[in-house]
């Protein structure tokens, strides 16, 4: 069994796994596995307050979690920059988002990163990954294979090597907002 496949089986078993993007490294696992995503902010100490990034493979997933997708949005943002460093918070569907993806908000900031692995094994599992950086709350992202904290790699289930392009963080644009609200400036300059 190749590691893409060894990652779907492991995600599709409510697994959790460390993969590189586009940016730094990630830690995921299905958004639709709630014992899953508790135990990731569990592993990551992260606050049940912050909202976690989801990671897609194309359009059509994004429709199914979101409540629409302006045509601006698209315009301007989605097509020019997916896949790539820019992660899009829009107003979100809560029935279809466990309230620890959300941050307590109705709001999800997705991404679809430009890197083929991660892309291939979302596209596998079927449904949107989470991806925050793959650190505990509060610590350095690991933009390398040789940054990750070995304490943290002991606690999930698979990692994949490999490269980040980017190493830098995803620029992060609020589109729930008029004029749009950069919450994060990261690897794309943005002019709103």
């Amino acid at each position: 069994m190749n590691k893409i496949d060894k990652a779907v089986e492991v995600l599709n078993n409510g697994g959790i796994i460390i993969f590189p993007t586009d940016t730094a490294f990630g830690i995921g696992c299905r958004i639709d596995n709630q014992s899953a995503v508790k135990k990731l902010f569990e592993i990551r100490k992260r606050p049940n307050t912050q909202a976690a990034p989801v990671l897609v493979s194309n359009l059509e997933m994004v429709k199914r979690y979101v409540s629409q997708i302006p045509e601006n949005v698209k315009e301007k943002l989605i097509k020019p920059y997916w896949p790539g460093a820019l992660t899009i918070v829009l107003p979100c569907e809560n029935e279809a988002v466990d309230a620890l993806v959300r941050g307590g908000t109705n709001t999800i900031g997705i991404r679809m990163p430009g890197n083929k692995q991660i892309l291939e094994i979302i596209e596998k599992v079927g449904v949107p990954i989470l991806g925050p950086s793959a650190n505990f709350h509060g610590q350095l992202t690991p933009y390398e294979f040789k940054d990750l904290d070995r304490n943290l790699v002991s606690l999930v289930d698979y990692v994949l090597d490999g490269e980040c392009s980017v190493k830098k963080p995803s620029t992060v644009v609020d589109c729930t907002v008029s004029p749009w609200n950069i919450l994060r400036k990261g690897a794309i300059e943005i002019k709103i």
